[in-house]
């Protein structure tokens, strides 16, 4: 599946079965984004290649650690790999198909916006799972999705 940014300067390809997307409630992540919650998904890196636009990467990390790269024309998120492990993680927006993606997990919903109103469906977390115990919930029935 491609991937692109908004000025389209920056695209990747997400190859094999994509795991399901999770939302995160944070602080953090609403202001990164500017909304109520981010939507991604979490790719092997194996599974993920840049096409193009590298050299329009820019990145900001914060003091705790929080990374956020993006289009240094148009401001788009972009992936980055997870640090210390073999997996990128993947702005769910900047994908140009659905896929039939779920959301299958919500993340820090204790500290979600007073306005955010969380759908139904996927495991609510208070806070955040260890990340191997979230790509587990993400990869459950992920390959038995329709497409």
């Amino acid at each position: 599946m491609q991937g692109k940014c908004l000025c389209g300067e920056v695209e990747f390809v997400v190859s094999g079965t994509l795991p399901n997307l999770y939302q995160c409630h944070c602080s953090l992540c609403r202001k990164a984004t500017g909304s109520a919650a981010n939507a991604a998904l979490i790719a092997p890196s194996g599974n993920f290649q840049w096409v193009c636009g590298q050299e329009h990467i820019a990145s900001y990390v914060g003091n705790n650690g929080y990374r956020s790269d993006f289009c240094s024309k148009c401001g788009s998120p972009l992936p980055n790999p997870l640090k210390g492990r073999a997996e990128y993680w993947i702005p769910a927006g900047l994908l140009e198909d659905n896929a039939n993606l779920q959301i299958a997990a919500h993340l820090h919903v204790g500290s979600k916006a007073s306005w955010d109103v969380i759908a139904s469906s996927g495991v609510q977390y208070r806070e955040a799972p260890d990340l191997d115990s979230l790509l587990k919930v993400l990869r459950e029935n992920a390959d038995a999705q329709p497409s």
